[in-house]
């Protein structure tokens, strides 16, 4: 295996696991993680801009989630 089938790997872990959370902002946090893991893949596959758009989108999504929660709980 090679370092760019392991942050695959990785990513693909870490947004699998976002699915096991039952608080929807542990998902949101760790999903971001993975995202963030994947874009890091789609750099290593030398700029697969399908997959380091998708998870730049994904990322502002849970963050504006995030962010829109956390005004909700602190007026």
């Amino acid at each position: 295996m090679n370092p760019t089938e392991i942050m695959g790997y990785a990513a693909s872990l870490g947004v699998l696991l976002s699915f096991l959370m039952k608080d929807i902002k542990t998902l949101r946090v760790v999903n971001s993680i993975g995202c963030a893991l994947f874009i890091i893949y789609g750099y290593m596959l030398h700029y697969s801009f399908p997959v380091i758009i998708t998870n730049v989108a994904i990322i502002i999504i849970n963050i504006y989630f995030l962010m829109k929660d956390r005004k909700k709980t602190n007026p």
